[in-house]
């Protein structure tokens, strides 16, 4: 052991069935895409960019769920949980749904039953809810407490959240325009609102003065308890700051389409303007 911590590795059922499901179904999906490409060079294809940005997520899932920190996270450190928390809901799941372009995932909604549960779960307001309300019930101090000795219960709540975070990040960074009919206005009160229930039980972790969950915390780490729990709700505000940076090009992008619609406006009225003048010169001859 590393200053008391476990350097076990974790070998979670579920979290290496979903990393398996995950690859398999966008190999799989890429192959096609890129067999239609070939067929059709008009066909649409997927880029390097999107391809590297849902591989380093994959991995990153891997890392997280496989090694060590997830072990030192259930059994030793609340603050090594919650790291691996933002990390998953913050960096792994953008990474993957940003790999994914339409072409990747419009299929899906081919799928009548299955193309009416995304349609409702991507909702701007169900994605919050669903995200916030699945974070906050597992981390309640008795929820919480029983699910650490427990690893299937454990993995459970992870992969619970983990998947949640998809559906959290979909109203800002998903590919299809058929599930995404909320402007840049919207899309900016999203982020703003969405992560506030996060922001507020991160301030109880750090101001409540009293160790909430129970862990087995190594001496050689020279952390208490509430030290621990802390540190972890410092972490928790990290997303936060997350969230300026995705709200400016957000902002950015609603200023340009501002000055777009702004620019086509005053265009149309230039052409009215002459259609004006040439029909009154038009009307002069005539009386001439």
């Amino acid at each position: 052991m590393l200053t008391g911590l476990s350097l076990a590795w974790s070998w979670s059922p579920g979290g290496l069935l979903c990393f398996v499901v995950l690859a398999l179904l966008y190999l799989l999906r890429l192959r096609q895409v890129f067999r239609m490409h070939q067929e059709d060079p008009q066909a649409p294809t997927v880029s390097k960019i999107r391809i590297a940005s849902f591989v380093i997520g994959l991995l990153l899932f891997a890392v997280l769920f496989f090694s060590p920190v997830h072990t030192i996270g259930r059994t030793q450190l609340f603050l090594v949980h919650m790291a691996e928390v933002v990390v998953l809901t913050t960096f792994c799941a953008p990474l993957l749904l940003g790999g994914c372009s339409a072409v990747i995932l419009r299929p899906v909604l081919e799928i009548p039953v299955v193309s009416t549960v995304i349609r409702f779960l991507t909702n701007p307001i169900v994605a919050s809810v669903v995200f916030n309300a699945i974070f906050l019930l597992w981390h309640a101090p008795k929820i919480y407490n029983a699910a650490t000795p427990n690893v299937a219960l454990y993995n459970t709540m992870m992969l619970s959240i983990f998947l949640a975070s998809l559906l959290n990040w979909w109203p800002i960074i998903g590919s299809l325009s058929e599930l995404k009919k909320h402007g840049y206005p919207l899309q900016m009160l999203y982020v703003i609102l969405d992560g506030q229930p996060l922001d507020i039980f991160a301030f109880i972790l750090v101001y409540s003065g009293v160790a909430l969950y129970h862990y087995h915390i190594p001496a050689q780490t020279g952390i208490n308890a509430f030290g621990d729990q802390a540190a972890a709700g410092a972490l928790l505000l990290l997303p936060g700051l997350v969230d300026l940076v995705v709200l400016s090009p957000l902002f950015i992008s609603w200023m340009g389409q501002i000055e777009q619609k702004t620019r086509a406006a005053d265009q149309r009225r230039l052409e009215e303007a002459m259609e004006y003048d040439e029909d009154e010169d038009n009307v002069e001859i005539e009386t001439i």
